[in-house]
């Protein structure tokens, strides 16, 4: 569990702030008000003794107060002494009792010490606790220094090897330094050091903190856990503070794993622009990374992982050995790892017995484990929505879709013309993708809208996993995603706006085609564009001249023209199963892969 005291609730902090509000009230501003008096003259004074109507006097050497005894509101009168031989008689004549009725006044200058010592007490209480929420102590208002690290007893971060799956290549790299922790003695006698650090680099959601709480639960050994942001600070050095507070705590606790999320956050490279808008605080936050990673001994056994999406952003001084000495990908898991993470996230779930995940494996090809986990979750979901006790198939299946696709908007209203529209589409689709032979084959087509804006579409999955696309294949899919166009204009004679991102896909692969995967006649094997941030989208930049970025565009152009004149060759070809098909899909909304090839081959058939 976690080293850490319960912060108290901020109403707590509201009670104090009133009480001290209240006492304030009572007893110190009650000092510095003075009572309503009203400045009268002497023969007033005189007159209202004659008439006996002057309840309270008291006499000083500068000045004469008193009251009235006519009026409830308790006014004090005050007037200026006069040499009057006779008053005192007067005095004794009238009744009037004699007493102090002013209070005694503050001097101005203890006045303004107890205003100075109220406000000097109430800011250092303020700035203890903004400090110590910002992760600088309980000292005084420049004693900056706690990291804020989420601390883990060790065996208690709940997490081992066994809990992580599709990783085998990560977990074997992180398996000796486990073993190091293990067993430090056979390694520093033969005089070998443990890595200092190790980054693991990889997309979103394929389980890299994941990974780094398995191997402290493996090891046995403390964990401390903090985001790369949480070193960011509105005060300058506090950052660099914060580093060093939290080596100073690993080094006390060694053996131990410090962990350090989205390292990019102050481990970006370094620019001469921090004085013109540049983040200088982020810069000597990472300095003292620096110093601080040198500066440790990797015999203790003190182990630094960091985990980021965006490596090619980190500077250099941090991945050079002595520092960060390993690099572990955490990629995308494979086939076999997707069916591990899948069997791994279904242990608590209560599963019927016709369950094939292998299947859906295949189906969910560049998912993360943070994907698959949500899968299941959904397909759960679904299973109690229908007020079943166990998760089906068909519950997997449509959680692939919903995560994929959003969930179905069975009441969306879709115009007749706009749905035979959407059939003819994805059977254009499915169509050119089974008239060729580097095709995966067609599993599902569906006219049923989805809330991702999807009126349709067409899923195709490849029986056998592969990592390489040769230059047919390519083609092909480029082919497959304008067979919908090309039969909107083959059937309708007019095109819609339903082929966006069909158009959107096929300019992306006929464009990489050419730039980066060498398949062009003319361009060769010359790159033309690099990829940025490849675990975040894998955005490109073009690395030409304007020239020979007007050649590479006439060239994308061409593939596609020649890719979209197949598909249309191919649909005119088989105009009647187009026709078929579509009036099938129409009826029923939805049709299997199998459903789908078996109205098509009994076509063939008859036709033969």
């Amino acid at each position: 569990m976690k080293h850490e005291k319960p912060s108290k609730p901020l109403l707590y902090y509201y009670g104090i702030a009133m009480l001290i509000w209240l006492l304030l009230n009572l007893f110190v501003f009650p000092l510095f008000n003075k009572p309503a008096v009203e400045n009268v003259a002497y023969t007033t004074f005189v007159n209202m003794l004659y008439q006996k109507q002057v309840s309270e006097v008291e006499v000083t050497s500068t000045q004469i107060a008193f009251r009235s005894n006519i009026e409830q509101d308790g006014k004090t009168y005050v007037t200026v002494p006069m040499n009057d031989p006779g008053l005192v008689d007067r005095l004794v004549a009238s009744g009037a009792e004699s007493k102090q009725i002013l209070p005694k006044q503050m001097s101005p200058l203890v006045s303004w010490v107890l205003t100075l010592a109220i406000f000097i007490v109430m800011g250092q209480v303020l700035s203890r606790y903004m400090m110590k929420k910002m992760g600088g102590g309980t000292g005084n208002f420049m004693s900056f220094g706690k990291s804020n690290a989420r601390v883990y007893v060790p065996a208690q971060t709940g997490k081992t090897f066994a809990d992580v799956a599709g990783q085998d290549e990560a977990k074997e790299a992180l398996q000796e330094i486990v073993d190091f922790l293990h067993e430090p003695g056979k390694y520093t006698k033969i005089g070998a050091t443990l890595p200092k650090g190790a980054l693991l680099v990889g997309p979103p959601g394929t389980g890299k903190t994941l990974l780094a709480q398995a191997a402290a639960g493996e090891a046995n050994v403390p964990f401390f856990s903090i985001s790369g942001s949480e070193f960011v600070e509105m005060f300058v050095g506090m950052g660099a503070a914060k580093v060093r507070d939290l080596f100073k705590q690993a080094n006390e606790k060694a053996p131990c794993i410090v962990f350090i999320d989205e390292i990019d956050t102050i481990g970006k490279r370094r620019d001469n622009m921090s004085g013109l808008g540049g983040n200088d605080e982020r810069e000597q936050t990472l300095n003292q990374l620096l110093t601080e990673m040198d500066g440790f001994d990797g015999k203790k056994g003190v182990v630094i992982l960091a985990a980021t999406n965006r490596p090619d952003s980190l500077d250099k001084a941090l991945l050079r050995p002595g520092r960060f000495d390993r690099r572990v990908p955490v990629e995308l898991p494979d086939l076999a790892g997707r069916e591990a993470i899948l069997h791994v996230h279904a242990k608590k779930i209560n599963l019927a017995p016709n369950v094939n995940f292998n299947a859906i494996a295949r189906a969910t090809a560049g998912a993360s484990g943070a994907d698959l986990a949500n899968m299941i979750n959904e397909a759960a979901l679904r299973a109690v929505r229908l007020h079943r006790d166990q998760v089906e198939q068909s519950d997997l299946e449509e959680a692939v879709e919903t995560v994929l696709a959003g969930y179905q908007r069975k009441n969306a209203v879709v115009s007749p013309k706009e749905k035979q529209i959407v059939a003819y589409h994805e059977i254009g689709h499915a169509l050119v993708a089974a008239k060729q032979k580097d095709s995966a084959p067609v599993t599902k087509i569906t006219i049923i809208p989805r809330t991702s804006g999807a009126l349709g579409y067409t899923m195709q999955v490849a029986e056998e996993e592969s990592r390489l696309m040769s230059k047919e294949e390519a083609f092909n899919r480029i082919a497959t995603l304008t067979g919908g166009r090309a039969a909107e204009e083959l059937i309708f004679g007019s095109v819609t706006s339903g082929a966006s991102n069909d158009i959107e896909q096929a300019t992306k692969l006929a464009r990489a085609m050419v730039t980066r995967f060498g398949m062009s006649d003319t361009f060769d094997m010359m790159a033309l564009e690099t990829v940025t941030n490849q675990y975040l989208g894998g955005d490109t930049a073009l690395a030409c001249s304007e020239t020979t970025a007007s050649q590479v565009d006439q060239e994308v152009l061409s593939i596609i023209k020649k890719a979209h004149a197949k598909a249309l060759g191919i649909l005119k070809d088989h105009a009647a199963k187009l026709n078929e098909l579509a009036q099938y899909l129409l009826d029923k909304e939805t049709l299997t892969g199998e459903e789908f090839m078996a109205i098509l081959n009994e076509k063939e058939e008859d036709k033969e």
